[in-house]
Formats: C-alpha cells, sequence, structure tokens
C-alpha cells in the first residue's frame, strides 16, 4: 500500500458532567488525511483544503506532529517520507474536537499505510501530542472517541486507560455551533482552578449517574446527570443565547443539554430523531433571529469512529 485516506469523526467532548473523561462520536461531520509515500525522507503537507488559518509546517501542524510521534516509536527507522493532504470540515475552536479528528485521521491512515502495527488504541496516544499542541495539553476526550468511535471514558491517563461505555441506540443528538470565536486556550483560562468539595460530591455523583444512565439505557437518568457545574458556569458567558437553548430544548423534550467540549457549540440529547429535528430548527431560527449565523448537526453516535475510505 503506497497511499491511504481516512475519515475522522467530529466529536463531542465533556458531555456536561464528564469534563475531560466523556466524549463520543459524530456521524458525516469530520476531518479526511490522504497520506501518500513518497520517496524523499521526512513528512510534508502537500495541501490544506477547507481552512486558511491551519499552518502547513509540519512541525506546527497537529497530524505530521501526531504521524512522528507514531514513526518515533517504531522499532525500525523509515527511510521514505510521507505527504499529506488534509480536508477540514470540522472548524478550528468549534468546540467539535477540530484538532483531534486531524489527528486522528493521520495516524490511522499512516498506521495502514505501515501495515498496522498498532492497535487502535495504541494510536490514541500518538494524537494525544497532536492535541497538545492544539491546546497545550494532551487531552484524550475527543481524539479516543474519533478513533475508537461509540461513547468513550477515560478512566485514567498515567495509564491510559480508555473503556467504551454501552449507550442507548435511541439516542439522538442535535448540535448547534453558534459562529462566534471562543478560544480554547480563553475558555480553559477563565476555568476555577480550585473547587468546593460540595461542587465535586455534585460533579461526581453526576458523572456516575450518566455512565448508570447510558448502561441502564435510563433516559431519565441520562437528562439528570448531564448538569456540570464544574466549567458550564462560566464557559457558558462566552456564549450567547446558551440559557435560552437550554429552556427551549428542555420545552421540546430534550433529555438534556450542554457545552461541546470548549464551546461554542451546544449539544442537546434526544430519544428520538423526530425531537432532535424540531429542536434543531428551532435552535438555528432562534440564533437567526438574533443575526447570529450558524451550523446544526443532527447524528445518531458513530460506532465506527476512524473509517479507512481509500
Amino acid at each position: 500500500m503506497k497511499k491511504c485516506t481516512v475519515f475522522a469523526p467530529a466529536t463531542v467532548a465533556n458531555v456536561g458532567s464528564g469534563f475531560d473523561v466523556l466524549g463520543f462520536a459524530l456521524c458525516d461531520v469530520g476531518d479526511t488525511v490522504h497520506v501518500k509515500k513518497s520517496s524523499t525522507p521526512g513528512l510534508v503537507i502537500e495541501s490544506i483544503i477547507g481552512a486558511n488559518n491551519i499552518p502547513s509546517d509540519p512541525v506546527k501542524n497537529v497530524c505530521t506532529v501526531a504521524a512522528q510521534a507514531l514513526l518515533d516509536c517504531l522499532e525500525e527507522k523509515q527511510e521514505n517520507g510521507y505527504s499529506f493532504i488534509i480536508t477540514k470540515e470540522v472548524a478550528a475552536g468549534s468546540g467539535l474536537g477540530s484538532s483531534a479528528s486531524s489527528s486522528a485521521a493521520a495516524v490511522v491512515a499512516l498506521n495502514e499505510l505501515l501495515g498496522s502495527p498498532f492497535s487502535r488504541h495504541d494510536l490514541i496516544p500518538f494524537a494525544m501530542k497532536g492535541e497538545a499542541l492544539a491546546s497545550g495539553a494532551e487531552h484524550a476526550d475527543n481524539v479516543a472517541p474519533s478513533i475508537l468511535g461509540g461513547f468513550t471514558l477515560i478512566q485514567s491517563y498515567e495509564p491510559l486507560r480508555v473503556v467504551n461505555l454501552h449507550y442507548p441506540e435511541e439516542l439522538v443528538v442535535t448540535v448547534v455551533h453558534p459562529h462566534v470565536e471562543v478560544k480554547t486556550v480563553d475558555s480553559k483560562r477563565i476555568l476555577k482552578q480550585n473547587i468546593s468539595l460540595k461542587t465535586a460530591i455534585t460533579q461526581w455523583a453526576n458523572v456516575g449517574g450518566l455512565v448508570a444512565g447510558l448502561a441502564q439505557e435510563n433516559f431519565e437518568l441520562i437528562g439528570h446527570s448531564l448538569h456540570d457545574v464544574v466549567a458550564e458556569p462560566t464557559r457558558s458567558m462566552l456564549i450567547p443565547m446558551y440559557e435560552q437553548v437550554k429552556i427551549i430544548s428542555r420545552e421540546m423534550g430534550g433529555l438534556g443539554c450542554s457545552i461541546s467540549g470548549s464551546g461554542p457549540s451546544i449539544f442537546v440529547l434526544t430519544d428520538s430523531m423526530e425531537k432532535a429535528k424540531n429542536i434543531a430548527d428551532s435552535l438555528e431560527s432562534l440564533y437567526m433571529n438574533n443575526f447570529i449565523s450558524c451550523d446544526v448537526y443532527l447524528s445518531k453516535i458513530n460506532k465506527m469512529g476512524c473509517q479507512v475510505i481509500q
């Protein structure tokens, strides 16, 4: 095999109460990376499609940084090089795991070209190197579901332990991405570095309730447990119409909603496609009526994760 193309899905991370540990993959929206063997040693970014603000310098691009991390762990040094064509569909700064999608696609494609020396789980730490370049920390709550698919829990970082969670097949997510800029660095900076024991206990209870609700397919428990008392109170201030979105979602039968990743995207979980569509239409109208453009996505949870498409 001399070339490989991989699609990596966008993701919703944190999922309300699961700050930095929970995430799930979306269908149909994501980044695509094409990797080709080259006779010239080293990594080269041939082109970037769909974005103008992504660096093409291999040491500054998440795809090639993640790919280099993989190559550095091979027992045999590679004499040939690799070129990359990156197609961006996930906007940077959207809160939908843009850097994670690109990093995930890059390492999965390169692994295929090398004859799959690493398992999908083994690829997660390499993709995390791309995340570190983008956000300053090696988070896995986006890259894990993008690579593996489904709903994932990062049970531990040292050592890295990723758990695939059971979830109800009926779950449908509506995601609205208002076109406002929320930088990940800024959204992290405003978080409180210390929280009270009472707040911590509430968050732990909600995380446990969410995982239990997913496992038991208990929609009421899922809805009650999405509430985030750690990040949402401050991050929501950066997102226009956030409280209105929550009110509309609740009134229209949504199980619950919260911020996707660092924002500004907001996700709403429902138990039917009909409810999800109705909520999507209402949220799109809300932002349009307030002169804010937005993207709206409807999705089941993506079971596949990264897909080799060529």
